[in-house]
């Protein structure tokens, strides 16, 4: 990373603004594919959700525990997708860092991601360089998506409570 840097630093402006464009290029196109692959497994794992409370027969507040586990197991895979993002990103060079308590570790990039994700940012380590805008996005997302997993949720705690025998109808 630092001969990234040193290169850089040494090269003429027109060169460096082509290698800082097509740079963002990337990690734009990159950042892009992951949002919509979070998006796309979160739709999924809610819509079979859904199918599956519907399906079980058992009593409502294990339909409703069964969704929250469900809904938990597919924020999981969403972060994890994340923290692969940002594994292979610091692996080839070039995007960013993570920086503080970071050891390159796959393990400390799910850390980091699962802050991110959930908005939580102890800031024990953080991102630098174009690897801040995915960062950023993954904040994003998350809040989104945890949104529309507390959307879900209420509204399908309402229907099973609704047809209950214990419910208002």
């Amino acid at each position: 990373m630092q001969a990234s840097i040193d290169v850089l630093q040494n090269t003429p402006r027109t060169i460096k603004s082509s290698i800082m464009t097509v740079s963002l290029v990337y990690i734009s196109i990159i950042n892009s594919i992951l949002c919509t692959a979070a998006v796309l497994v979160h739709y999924n794992v809610l819509t079979l959700l859904s199918v599956g409370m519907r399906r079980l027969s058992c009593k409502p507040h294990l339909r409703v525990l069964f969704g929250l586990f469900g809904a938990i197991a597919g924020h999981v895979i969403e972060i994890w997708l994340f923290a692969f993002a940002y594994y292979f990103l610091i692996q080839i060079g070039g995007f960013g860092t993570l920086l503080g308590g970071f050891a390159n570790t796959l393990l400390d990039c799910s850390y980091f991601s699962f802050i991110t994700y959930t908005t939580t940012g102890f800031g024990d380590i953080y991102p630098q360089g174009d690897i801040r805008y995915l960062a950023g996005l993954e904040a994003l997302i998350g809040m989104v998506m945890i949104s529309w997993t507390a959307s879900f949720m209420f509204i399908e705690m309402q229907r099973l409570w609704e047809t209950s025998p214990h419910g208002k109808k």
